[in-house]
């Protein structure tokens, strides 16, 4: 279990560097990825999401719950997956703000809209959007997995050793 805590928090905290990479990278002097670039520009440009949060806020407060998530599930406290799951919440948030697309449009056929450009250049059934939302659960159901602690019961007059 041990093992799996600690790619847990790996993988995590991998994530969270790549989501932040745009941001970070100049700092150190390096230049932002060409993706991560468009990224940053309409995170940091959009209008307010919800007339109310702008994009960089719920971008640190995604980056952020990420990085509190991996430092509570490496200390083994079983509310990680909260911490997770808030992060995850910012994260979808700004995916499908970015996106652009209306909340009706979110939920039609494939059919009946336009396939998004990112969809159409990697020849996936599916839109890249929906399966990187689709992984960030999957990794939140391993969080929950590697944060669950087993207690044994002990009955009355048993040694705990």
């Amino acid at each position: 279990m041990k093992m799996l805590r600690f790619f847990v928090v790996a993988a995590v905290l991998a994530y969270a560097g790549w989501l932040a990479w745009p941001w970070i990278a100049p700092l150190l002097g390096m230049a932002p990825p060409a993706g991560g670039g468009a990224m940053r520009s309409s995170a940091e440009a959009g209008a307010p999401l919800f007339g109310v949060v702008p994009p960089w806020a719920l971008l640190a407060a995604a980056v952020g719950l990420y990085v509190v998530a991996a430092l509570m599930l490496g200390s083994g406290n079983s509310k990680a997956a909260l911490a997770y799951f808030l992060g995850f919440i910012a994260d979808a948030a700004l995916r499908l703000a970015i996106d652009g697309r209306a909340p009706a449009e979110i939920f039609t056929a494939p059919e009946t809209r336009a396939a998004s450009a990112a969809g159409e250049t990697a020849g996936l059934p599916l839109d890249p959007l929906w399966l990187a939302l689709g992984g960030l659960l999957l990794l939140g159901a391993l969080v929950i997995v590697a944060s669950r602690r087993i207690r044994r019961k002990r009955l009355p007059g048993q040694f705990a050793y």
